[in-house]
């Protein structure tokens, strides 16, 4: 299984940026689908999840700015990113708690690369 985001790049505060995150390979069925961000010198954190019943959380620090989005029939997971402040530099990772096979009840955790955002004038 193998997570491919995209979307990250350069942009100007109070600007958007549409991440995209395509999961592939043995996929018989996928779970919560999240992003996280690493900023320079600090900790890896939750900014959105999304479960496959369409459940949606969100740290106060995105609420109302950030929206998570899924299209099941891609295996696709999408983070809208609005309002954008220089706080939101980051590099942005996504997550997704996925099971492979039909007869093994096994869930794996699978992360992609991250994608660069950078939020400047």
């Amino acid at each position: 299984v193998q997570l491919q985001a995209s979307g990250g790049g350069l942009v100007q505060p109070g600007g958007s940026l549409r991440l995209s995150c395509a999961a592939s390979g043995s996929i018989f069925s996928i779970n919560a689908m999240n992003w996280y961000r690493q900023a320079p010198g600090k900790q890896r954190e939750l900014v959105a999840s999304r479960t496959s019943g369409g459940s949606t959380n969100y740290p106060d620090s995105v609420k109302g700015r950030f929206t998570i989005t899924r299209d099941n029939g891609k295996n696709t997971v999408y983070l809208q990113m609005n309002s954008l402040k220089a706080e939101d530099t980051a590099v942005y990772y996504c997550n997704a708690a996925i099971r492979s096979s039909p007869v093994v009840p096994k869930v794996g955790d699978y992360w992609g690369k991250g994608t660069l955002v950078t939020v400047s004038s």
